[in-house]
């Protein structure tokens, strides 16, 4: 359960922001949309052996 401390005369605009970026932080929505389809463990693996590939690259060239 997420809880957000609100302080006293605080705008409601404010608090709903601080929920939707602790909401964002706990990954729920990622997690929804890819259990929305299964995926073989080799196609998960696949494509984190390339993302991991890409930040490698961005890494080098960053130097």
């Amino acid at each position: 359960m997420i809880i957000v401390q609100v302080k006293e005369g605080e705008n409601i605009e404010r608090a709903l922001k601080k929920f939707k970026r602790k909401f964002e932080k706990t990954g729920i929505i990622k997690e929804l949309r890819a259990r929305q389809a299964f995926q073989k463990p080799s196609v998960t693996n696949r494509k984190k052996m390339m993302k991991a590939v890409y930040v490698q690259k961005l890494r080098n060239v960053e130097e």
